[in-house]
């Protein structure tokens, strides 16, 4: 029987080169988690928890499924970025471009958690397919959790281009890792495609196509 894989080997092949990418994507999607609970006029301790559930949400279903140490058990900073994060809201977030940021932010964190869960599961030798998939549940399963708890319609049922953009982001770097390319430079090519495809679909209203058809009357 293998041994799961510890801390030390888990974070060797991936830091210190993603480890800003990786503290980006936990901190805008933990603001995205306190704006949205800003937006339903919360008290501090709810964007505290909105921020954190949403931060660290993605990571820890990945970290479960590949059987890796949950990362931010074992760093306190995560949950500290996520709780500065809330703060920042609370103090900065009274503007009325506050809700627009949501949903810039959240387009940084789909294109950053994308990246670093196909980064991490790519560390641990999981085929790309696994790689891809594993960088899609990262950017995406924060913010479902986020909008379930908020009472708003999943990003997964939005016609608005949202988990294409974090696929497209893992994609690319399984691919240009795959190329021989190194953390950082297939991390800087994969993350900016991801935030442009999103950046696009709030920008210019892009969309995928839907299912052909009428819609079903039962």
């Amino acid at each position: 029987m293998i041994d799961p894989p510890t801390l030390e080997a888990l974070s060797e092949p991936i830091l210190p080169t993603l480890y800003v990418v990786d503290y980006a994507g936990v901190a805008v999607f933990a603001a995205t988690g306190a704006l949205a609970a800003a937006r339903e006029k919360h008290d501090l301790v709810t964007l505290a928890f909105f921020a954190a559930i949403t931060g660290v949400g993605g990571g820890t279903l990945r970290d479960l499924l590949i059987d890796a140490p949950v990362f931010w058990v074992h760093d306190w900073k995560y949950i500290g970025v996520c709780l500065a994060a809330a703060l920042g809201v609370w103090f900065l977030g009274r503007q009325d471009w506050r809700f627009r940021a949501l949903l810039w932010l959240d387009a940084i964190g789909l294109a950053a958690y994308g990246v670093m869960g196909a980064a991490k599961a790519e560390a641990l030798g999981f085929a790309p397919l696994i790689c891809i998939v594993m960088g899609a549940l990262t950017a995406c399963f924060g913010g479902v959790v986020r909008d379930l708890l908020a009472g708003q319609p999943s990003i997964l049922l939005r016609r608005e281009i949202t988990v294409s953009a974090a696929i497209l982001a893992a994609v690319v770097y399984t691919a240009l890792k795959g190329l021989g390319l190194s953390n950082v430079e297939a991390a800087l090519i994969a993350a900016p495609c991801g935030f442009i495809l999103r950046a696009g679909s709030l920008r210019w209203g892009w969309r995928l196509p839907s299912f052909p058809g009428a819609p079903s009357r039962n």
